[in-house]
């Protein structure tokens, strides 16, 4: 059973609820997290407080940075138990879980070196002043994490909270909890004063709400759906509350008759099946320009054939959706897809040896998908492909700005000026041109644009959003 992490302590909720613990591959129970509160959120927000207005507020930048790359140093020391846990509470594939514990050690490592370098402004004035600005924490900051990435995403999120001098409440999604209690009692271990970390379980409805409205936080970190999204900022505007959202995105991959088809190939797979297209960035809708648009689904069509589903110790190309409820919905994607005659080109395969009780779901390639039909505006959240040609440069703009969403854009293609025209064209937070994703990129600035949120994360960028920016005028004659 696994217990609430509060002030450096391991916590049962006040409660005294459980919550069971259920692996993907095969549907069984195998643990337990609290069900906690929110008397367990106001225990946390003030153990934060404490350490806020105590040790972890005297420590230097550079003390906060060394403590961090201490972390970083004891999550790659640990990385296969983490992944092993990963893969057991999510069902990732192994290869997966163990990238995900390369990405939360990398994280911790960046924001390390960056404790020490967030500086202020001197801003030239009228005579007889002295000018210059601040960057100060915003105090303690609420972090409510998805189930899909939950090492990277604690990575990003709390790793630039913790080293613009914030301290942290953490929600974790109610499905994915054990990487990050681990990882929180490793922070114990080295010395990070208690309550500068602090992790409370629970469903979103209860102990998220409860983290959202407490008057003791700071600043909000969402990550999810844009209806949550919605949800989050309603609450935080009661108070003002400053929130950062990613919420989500219907990313598409933009290949032009130039494009190097044989690196495009591999990239758009991976794009829709990795972490079995459980991806916010997920390049879930594929645009090609229509003199290619037959050859290229071919070879597409033959490569989605060969792909496999199956439990997440087998390490194939895609493990089990998170749940069932998960399962049902992407079915239901599918089903609206086939009455509407949407064309399947391929389909995968789950391997024999996934038990029926797991939460199996083959990867799709669909062609033709009208631009308006719900399998190219909503995010699926599943390994789907919904292919559709495109005439021209402006017709690929059409169709790539026409869903609320605008996470992440990819443009394939070897002309330079064009190269450049999409980017600025496409109404996303990220562009990737002739790749996808840049392997992670934990220096890239992240977020979206329209209903995908606001605000970013990873790189130095986040830096500033988990600060408040303060003016000090000095007259002095």
């Amino acid at each position: 059973m696994q217990l609430n992490h509060i002030a450096n302590q391991s916590l049962p909720s006040a409660s005294g609820r459980l919550i069971d613990v259920i692996d993907p591959s095969d549907g069984q129970v195998f643990d337990a997290i609290q069900r906690s509160d929110a008397s367990d959120i106001d225990a946390a927000v003030q153990a934060a407080r404490r350490c806020l207005d105590g040790a972890w507020g005297r420590l230097s930048a550079a003390e906060r940075g060394r403590l961090l790359m201490r972390l970083s140093h004891k999550v790659g020391a640990h990385a296969e138990e983490l992944a092993l846990l990963e893969q057991r509470d999510c069902g990732k594939p192994v290869k997966q879980a163990r990238a995900d514990a390369a990405a939360l050690a990398r994280y911790f490592e960046f924001y390390a070196g960056s404790c020490d370098k967030l500086h202020g402004q001197t801003i030239p004035y009228q005579d007889g002043y002295s000018v210059f600005t601040w960057r100060e924490p915003h105090g303690v900051t609420g972090h409510v994490i998805p189930w899909n990435y939950p090492m990277q995403i604690f990575g990003r999120s709390v790793g630039g909270a913790l080293a613009a001098g914030n301290v942290c409440v953490v929600k974790p999604a109610e499905d994915a909890c054990l990487s990050l209690l681990r990882v929180a009692q490793f922070a114990t271990e080295l010395g990070f004063p208690a309550g500068a970390i602090n992790i409370v379980t629970g469903y979103g409805n209860e102990v998220g709400d409860a983290l959202a409205r407490h008057a003791g936080v700071d600043h909000i970190s969402f990550t999810g759906s844009p209806g949550v999204g919605t949800l989050i900022q309603q609450v935080a505007a009661e108070r003002h509350c400053p929130v950062t959202l990613e919420l989500g995105g219907k990313s598409p991959q933009i290949v032009f008759a130039d494009a190097d088809i044989d690196a495009v190939l591999p990239t758009v797979i991976n794009a829709i099946v990795q972490n079995a297209g459980q991806t916010c960035s997920a390049g879930s809708r594929l645009l090609v320009e229509q003199s290619i648009y037959e050859p290229l689904l071919e070879r597409l069509g033959q490569a989605f054939a060969r792909l496999r589903a199956g439990p997440a110790a087998l390490d194939l190309d895609l493990g089990p959706l998170i749940r069932q409820s998960q399962q049902e919905r992407v079915a239901a994607f599918l089903a609206d897809a086939y009455a509407d005659g949407v064309a399947v080109v391929a389909q995968g395969q789950v391997v024999t040896e996934a038990p029926a009780t797991g939460f199996y779901q083959a990867p799709v390639l669909l062609r033709d998908v009208p631009v308006a039909h719900r399998l190219a505006q909503e995010e699926v959240f599943g390994p789907v492909l919904a292919a559709m040609a495109f005439r021209d440069e402006d017709h690929a703009v059409e169709i790539a700005n026409a869903t609320r969403f605008g996470l992440v854009t990819g443009v394939w293609t070897a002309d330079g000026a064009r190269q450049f025209r999409m980017a600025r064209r496409v109404r996303s937070g990220q562009v990737f041109v002739n790749n996808y994703g840049a392997g992670g990129g934990v220096e890239l600035p992240f977020g979206g644009v329209k209903s995908s949120g606001y605000g970013r994360e990873k790189g130095f960028e986040a830096l500033y959003g988990f600060t408040t920016l303060k003016t000090v005028a000095v007259r002095h004659g």
